[in-house]
């Protein structure tokens, strides 16, 4: 099946659903532009790439423009609440937390593992996104998301952990896409709900799930044609009647500090930490979108730092992919792009989804096959 199933039509619908094309492929070019300097300081990656930095695809997972686990899980995102609207129009009830955990466990079979419980997977109707065999490859899946998706013992519970590394956050921006195709049903604070559920899935500790709620909800208002500032101020607004908020609000905080003010932007990504662990991740990549001249500047920015650069570069991507829409995005980045076609049918999918209800049983066989709700 090629494209995505239903076609939008007009101006206002292709500005949004470039917005959704733009985040997701934002993310994806961003993580792959980070890929190869993931774990080296930034000294070493001067010395390897010069005085600007990587700005160009690099050498990664044997080739170039090659994705990681982080566009790999937030591709099952999108996957599991697409399946879970499906489930909701088929089987009368669903629920979008439970059927993206299962998402997440056909994520954890690509990788060659699987849960110690025995979840069934329906084998026979696995979907269209795993069928993809380029996914079907280990990219420094990070050991948080693998033991904790190891250990569900049942779909949709929290994980017993207390990490709050940046494996939440990194994989989220489809919620805020998700939540916003429906908004005449959700709100800023469903989307924020909704992010912090899906990331608490892996990760216990507040600031991992508190971190990512924040970028749905930056997402949603992104999409709704909000400016940055605009829409921190709507995200800051809810995160801060939450229990826990504080760690996650500083760090929000101290990037919009750094972004108004004369600090080269080398010194305040030092500042803002290494991106290892949620807050940190999030507050390079809000600062690297503010401060952005541009898609590409501010995505350079976002990778260029010693820490990890594929996760904080696919959040600045989501965000700027989202700002900007799919048509600022290098055209020299998305051509050799891992998966660039099936990224785009996903988020095509993704917008359309509001518009399947059918009774054309042709179209519903297709749906189903396409996206069962299991």
């Amino acid at each position: 099946m090629g494209k995505s199933i239903v076609k939008s039509t007009g101006q206002k619908r292709n500005n949004a659903q470039g917005r959704f094309v733009g985040c997701l492929l934002g993310g994806a070019v961003g993580d792959a532009l980070g890929a190869p300097v993931e774990f080296m300081s930034k000294l070493e990656i001067l010395r390897r790439f010069g005085s600007n930095g990587i700005t160009q695809y690099a050498p990664a997972y044997g080739g170039l423009g090659t994705i990681t686990d982080d566009t790999q899980m937030s591709l099952f995102t999108a996957e599991g609440l697409i399946r879970g609207w499906v489930r909701g129009c088929f089987k009368g009830s669903t629920s979008y937390v439970s059927v993206t955990a299962h998402a997440y466990l056909r994520w954890l079979q690509t990788q060659g593992e699987h849960p110690v419980c025995d979840i069934g997977f329906a084998a026979d109707k696995p979907g269209w996104l795993f069928q993809q065999r380029q996914l079907h490859s280990r990219r420094g899946p990070g050991n948080t998301c693998l033991s904790a998706l190891r250990a569900m013992v049942s779909l949709g519970e929290a994980a017993s952990n207390d990490s709050k590394g940046c494996g939440g956050v990194m994989r989220v921006a489809p919620a805020g896409l998700f939540a916003w195709r429906l908004r005449q049903r959700e709100s800023p604070q469903d989307a924020f709900r909704l992010g912090t559920e899906l990331a608490a899935l892996t990760h216990g500790h507040p600031t991992g799930a508190l971190a990512s709620g924040v970028l749905a909800v930056l997402i949603f208002a992104l999409t709704d044609g909000a400016s940055l500032p605009e829409a921190l101020e709507i995200s800051k607004g809810i995160l801060r009647v939450k229990v826990s908020h504080e760690e996650t609000l500083r760090a929000i905080e101290m990037a919009e500090e750094l972004a108004g003010s004369n600090m080269s932007p080398e010194e305040a990504i030092d500042r803002l930490g290494q991106g290892w662990v949620a807050e940190e991740a999030l507050a390079i990549s809000i600062y690297c979108a503010l401060v952005a001249q541009n898609f590409k500047h501010g995505v350079i920015l976002a990778v260029n730092h010693g820490g990890d650069s594929d996760s904080t570069g696919a959040i600045a991507g989501n965000l700027l992919g989202t700002m900007y829409g799919v048509k600022a995005i290098p055209a020299e980045w998305l051509k050799p792009l891992e998966l660039r076609d099936v990224i785009i049918e996903l988020a095509e999918d993704l917008y359309a989804f509001k518009d399947w209800e059918s009774k054309n049983e042709t179209l519903n066989k297709q749906l189903w096959q396409k996206y069962p709700g299991f």
